[in-house]
């Protein structure tokens, strides 16, 4: 793979250095492209588009990334948001014989006020012993018969180490607890098999390393569970005769759209499926074989500049997220961004996140920057 001739796909890599994949992924021109199109539909079909372009467009959206990630066709709903699709698939438990919903305790905010608001609902946020991952065995032994969901990132927002899943799925499974995977840090980066993870539901989306924006969420529920899950929140993409526009009566789709709300964004769809193009084209395996490379390079280089990171002491276990301990990471950002080079901060931490269009002389760069204003 020639590396160096995918950064023409990207405008932005002719003006910065664009090390902040995690909090954006980069605008290609293929998901130019397919905006293009949806405007000059737009244009040629008005609301006939729908029709004739557009739920067709929505449907391709699902098979592309049920395929990425090893689900089954129809396990796959479009949502709003990571909070949007856990807001619904939340709604369709029981939680008066079942009240407790174990959590990690490095997860993403989002997942923890889920289930915080939930009248009735106990919270468990098992902790990490080192401040990096979960000890797996730890999280498995907090699950029991009073719990009714668990879940965890594949992929920690503010290490990057990529979380050991056997153990817990399988403690899940034998508790009869429900497990749902946040993966919206590592889908595009981090090959993803939804049987092997065993996962029950999973939520991703194409803001980050799919290259996608924002806007938009993915929700896999595994077949199994489709038909005994009822939500109680819901919109009109879920009703079975979604065109019938029957206010008397209501029906669930048999499949995971019956987990979908209202119209998606559908920018968003067409800029998704553009970046989906270049996952696909690609692969996820060499993208996670890259980007490791593009990741153990910054490592030796902070180290020999005397910088720290915070993440997984096994290179099998590190993803492209690095946090590198900082007195002021805003203001480590803005030197940054004042010599052209885009990352992002979180407390206490500079966050720089190398995707496969990246370079090894990009990230000498930025430790050359970083280690230069340190002082």
């Amino acid at each position: 793979m020639n590396w160096t001739e995918w950064r023409a796909e990207f405008p932005i890599l002719e003006r910065t250095t664009y090390l902040n994949s995690c909090s954006l992924g980069a605008l290609s021109r293929s998901a130019l492209a397919r905006i293009e199109t949806f405007h000059e539909e737009w244009h040629t079909y008005g609301a006939s588009a729908w029709y004739e372009r557009w739920m067709d467009r929505l449907a391709e959206l699902r098979t592309r990334v049920g395929a990425m990630i090893g689900a089954q066709d129809g396990e796959i709903a479009l949502a709003a948001s990571t909070s949007a699709a856990l807001s619904v698939l939340g709604s369709a438990f029981d939680y008066s014989k079942r009240n407790r919903v174990v959590l990690a305790e490095l997860d993403f905010p989002t997942v923890a006020y889920q289930w915080m608001v939930r009248p009735g609902v106990e919270v468990v946020r098992v902790p990490s012993d080192d401040g990096v991952s979960i000890d797996a065995e730890r999280m498995a032994a907090a699950i029991d018969e009073r719990t009714a969901i668990v879940s965890i990132s594949h992929v920690f927002f503010t290490t990057g180490a990529i979380q050991e899943m056997g153990p817990i799925a399988e403690a899940a499974r034998r508790h009869g607890a429900f497990f749902i995977i946040d993966a919206y840090q590592s889908a595009g980066q981090v090959p993803i098999d939804v049987e092997t993870l065993g996962a029950d539901a999973l939520v991703t989306g194409p803001l980050k390393w799919l290259l996608g924006g924002p806007g938009l969420a993915y929700l896999y529920v595994r077949d199994e569970w489709l038909h005994s899950l009822q939500p109680t929140i819901t919109g009109w993409f879920a009703a079975r005769r979604q065109f019938d526009f029957d206010i008397h009566d209501f029906e669930f789709r048999d499949d995971a759209r019956r987990f979908e709300l209202g119209t998606p964004s559908l920018p968003t769809v067409h800029s998704a499926l553009g970046g989906q193009d270049i996952i696909d084209r690609i692969g996820v395996v060499p993208i996670r074989e890259r980007n490791s490379d593009l990741t153990e390079h910054l490592l030796v280089r902070l180290e020999a500049a005397g910088l720290q990171f915070r993440g997984a002491a096994d290179a099998s276990a590190r993803s492209a997220l690095v946090m590198i301990p900082h007195e002021d990471p805003v203001g480590a950002v803005q030197r940054l961004a004042d010599h052209g080079i885009i990352v992002d901060s979180r407390p206490g931490y500079v966050r720089v996140s190398p995707h496969f269009y990246n370079t090894h002389a990009e990230l000498d760069r930025f430790v050359d920057v970083l280690a230069g204003g340190r002082g």
